[in-house]
């Protein structure tokens, strides 16, 4: 999100009077514009999003959800994980982990009001994602002088997520679809693609001494695929259809360890099944 900075004089508001939809925040009671984001933000924003709310420890996340900590308060973080309720309205409060992503037009002393609002209120870490410059992400905790962590780092958050995030996986899709592939995996008892290839092996093994050994493994490790597969689709689009079903119980082992890499980036349960890209 975007601020066009605070409007002196322009209070004092209440939360209650800013509906879902509208572009202003409150700063004790003052308005604050809030532009829509640029390309490089919404971009960002989805894909770091994608990451943190598949985490395995996760339970609640969202983007920019609406927080007021007090009645003349109310602000939107790009990214909330924990503290963000299935129910309308505006939530109280503070997430433990928020993310802001920092990129043209981002007003510097707005942020910096919104990282102290944060803290005060309870945050353990505040994550800003820099997309001007060279790439990095500042993480500020109570009490603490702010850290800057570059690519080829990690970031944690204990007690909030079972998973470090590579720095890239903030803004880079392709490192943010591997992290999300292995959080959702591990979601279903697996630690990655190595690990279905390993059970699918043990499992073959088992059935390998009446199927011969080779052939078994192949079959357990493509049946370990499928179950894995039916599980992603179900988590990210609920019912999976006759047809679908029935072209994953059809297909090779390839087809299907493919698809699993496609779950990820699919916008819907069509595209995990139609032509590569390009």
């Amino acid at each position: 999100m975007s601020g066009a900075g605070r409007v002196e004089g322009g209070g004092p508001f209440r939360a209650d009077q800013v509906r879902p939809g509208d572009r202003y925040e409150l700063d004790d009671g003052h308005a604050v514009y809030c532009a829509p984001a640029g390309g490089d933000n919404a971009r960002a924003n989805l894909v770091g999003a994608s990451v943190l709310e598949t985490d395995p420890a996760v339970e609640e996340a969202g983007v920019d959800a609406g927080y007021s900590s007090h009645p003349r308060n109310l602000r939107a973080r790009d990214v909330a994980v924990g503290n963000v309720p299935d129910a309308p309205g505006w939530i109280e409060g503070v997430p433990p982990l928020a993310v802001e992503y920092a990129g043209v037009g981002k007003n510097e002393p707005e942020l910096q009001r919104k990282i102290l609002n944060l803290l005060n209120g309870g945050t353990q870490f505040v994550w800003v994602v820099r997309l001007l410059g060279e790439r990095r992400v500042e993480v500020h905790a109570p009490h603490q002088p702010f850290r800057i962590f570059k690519p080829g780092s990690v970031l944690t958050a204990p007690g909030i997520l079972a998973n470090p995030v590579p720095v890239e996986a903030m803004f880079d899709r392709t490192a943010a679809h591997e992290a999300t592939l292995r959080n959702l995996l591990q979601r279903r008892g697996y630690e990655g693609l190595e690990d279905v290839v390993r059970q699918g092996q043990e499992e073959g093994r088992r059935q390998g001494q009446e199927e011969g050994r080779r052939k078994g493994e192949d079959h357990g490790r493509a049946e370990v695929s499928r179950a894995i597969l039916l599980d992603l689709l179900t988590m990210r689009f609920g019912e999976v259809g006759d047809d679908q079903r029935g072209a994953i119980a059809r297909a090779p082992e390839g087809d299907v360890r493919g698809w699993i890499r496609r779950v990820v980036d699919a916008r819907t349960i069509a595209d995990v099944f139609g032509p590569p890209p390009g």
